[in-house]
């Protein structure tokens, strides 16, 4: 019956206290009764614990005019002792094994004509939500609470500075273990102990990908031996302990790479993704900075190898609200936080991806990430 820890570093209860605030009002002016959210990153953002979401039900309901009340199960309450109940004006309410919880939250809304779900509440609570509310519209939270959290503040912009830092750290320790003979896998288990060691919680996520399989942009690692001459695209991140994240990606050589269309292809890419950053500006659109890479490559003759969207928002999620992807004409706003990630994949040859978390100032643009754009081409 054990679970991890739920005491991390959290706001203070006055930044908490008006998120739940704005939350409260974005639920209104979204003509919606109620937001259930469940554990995960909008329950942290909101109440500064992220909790788990398992059978039992545990859920933080924010009405449009009421009293915000946290459902749990009673043996579930000691992870929240910390959450500051009554400086952000909620409710504890607490159920046990036997009790209808679904119930119990319908019986604090009366009769909701809708309510607004977290995206990634389990089906489970969902549908017993569904018999339990009746007659109830059931929406997604997600377009509500991503307005909140699309816009960062300042202790959440340094907390990015702050993961960006401890990735850049990484980075830069990366030809310690890159080398001819050893595999992906082996060079991805240094690097992740180095994420934790350089002051991440835990590495959530490391690609290696060298020769053919840099071509694949959500490589993981493999037993691929690396050899002289290997392009390796190395994509890492993971949160820090107030659970912001970082996400960076740059491309090594080997030795000298070993195709001769390196040099200039990868050029085409350092283009692009600079073309990118300085694009981003307040009033700019999320697709026009992807168009601002995107163009370059394609007018190089690499634009069918180019075959993701430019970048994500970032965040206690590593993705998240705003998208940088044809389509999405969003203004930017000061406080939007992503990555500008554009990559060249050639199947069955090589690949290479430059990205940085970038984010959106009064008038213009802060990088977090500081590590050089070139290929880096290592001694082997």
């Amino acid at each position: 019956m054990s679970r991890r820890s739920l005491h991390n570093p959290a706001p203070d209860a006055a930044s908490l206290r008006a998120r739940l605030d704005r939350a409260r009002a974005a639920a209104a002016a979204a003509d919606t009764d109620a937001l259930l959210i469940a554990p995960g990153s909008d329950l942290r953002y909101l109440i500064g614990q992220a909790g788990g979401s398992f059978e039992r039900l545990t859920t933080l309901v924010i009405p449009a005019d009421g009293v915000p009340a946290l459902v749990l199960p009673k043996l579930e309450a000691p992870g929240y002792a910390d959450v500051p109940a009554d400086e952000l004006g909620i409710e504890i309410v607490t159920w046990v094994d036997g009790d209808n919880a679904y119930e119990l939250v319908a019986d604090r809304l009366g009769k909701p004509g809708r309510v607004a779900v977290s995206d990634f509440t389990p089906a489970l609570h969902v549908l017993a939500f569904r018999g339990a509310l009746g007659d109830a519209e059931q929406t997604l939270a997600g377009p509500i609470v991503r307005e909140l959290r699309m816009r960062k503040d300042a202790a959440e912009i340094q907390a990015l500075r702050d993961a960006g830092a401890a990735i850049d750290r990484v980075h830069a320790r990366v030809h310690e273990w890159l080398r001819p003979g050893r595999t992906e896998a082996e060079v991805g288990a240094d690097i992740t102990a180095a994420i934790v060691e350089e002051g991440h919680t835990h590495a959530d996520f490391v690609i290696v990908g060298s020769g053919p399989n840099g071509a694949s942009p959500h490589h993981d690692v493999s037993e691929r031996v690396i050899e002289r001459g290997d392009v390796v695209v190395v994509d890492i991140g993971g949160p820090i302990a107030e659970g912001y994240n970082s996400d960076s990606t740059r491309t090594y050589a080997v030795g000298e790479p070993r195709d001769a269309d390196v040099a200039e292809t990868y050029a085409v890419l350092q283009r692009a993704q600079k073309a990118a950053v300085d694009a981003v500006r307040p009033g700019a659109t999320a697709e026009s900075i992807d168009a601002a890479a995107r163009d370059i490559i394609a007018e190089a003759g690499y634009g069918e190898y180019f075959i993701h969207r430019t970048g994500h928002g970032i965040g206690l999620d590593v993705h998240e609200e705003p998208y940088i992807i044809k389509g999405n004409a969003l203004p930017l706003e000061p406080g939007m936080a992503f990555s500008v990630e554009p990559g060249i994949y050639q199947p069955g040859r090589w690949g290479a991806r430059i990205e940085d978390i970038v984010v959106v100032t009064e008038d213009g643009v802060e990088s977090v990430n500081q590590r050089p754009h070139d290929l880096i081409v290592l001694d082997a």
